[in-house]
């Protein structure tokens, strides 16, 4: 599969998870679900502010927030997920990382096929796979809800 349709810096995570040995993407994964930067003290006392993304195996919250108006508004996300969940945190992270700072158009460019693309298919549970793809299609429908705003 071609990264050329993803945002530069999700085309190197892609990158990076099919250039490592399969046996050790688990633990690529595992190291992503530590770098999931925690939530904001504001979002943190307000946890009504997020959505809670059911189709995931463990519990995970997430929020957008757009620094502006129109297709080029920086997309900000945020995420809670406990840290005995480390598939669900990992996913998050690796969303995080990849989509966060994004101008909104490019984030709701990013293809559905987005999860299946890190080569996860064989190690992780399709319910599991079906979390990154639920959280991918939270952020695009908040940011589509806030845009039409």
């Amino acid at each position: 599969m071609s990264t050329q349709d993803l945002p530069s810096q999700l085309a190197e995570l892609v990158t990076e998870f099919r250039e490592v040995p399969e046996p050790d993407k688990l633990q690529l994964l595992l190291e992503f679900s530590r770098s999931l930067p925690e939530l904001p003290a504001r979002l943190g006392e307000h946890p009504e502010e997020l959505e809670q993304v059911t189709e995931c195996q463990s519990a995970l919250f997430l929020t957008v927030e757009l620094d502006g108006t129109g297709p080029q508004a920086p997309v900000s996300l945020f995420f809670s997920a406990p840290a005995e969940a480390p598939t669900t945190r990992g996913f998050a992270a690796i969303l995080h990382e990849g989509l966060d700072g994004l101008p909104a158009q490019q984030v709701l460019d990013v293809p559905d096929d987005l999860p299946e693309r890190f080569g996860l298919t064989r190690l992780v549970s399709p319910l599991r796979m079906r979390g990154m793809s639920a959280m991918l299609g939270r952020i695009k429908r908040q940011i589509t809800a806030q845009q039409s705003a």
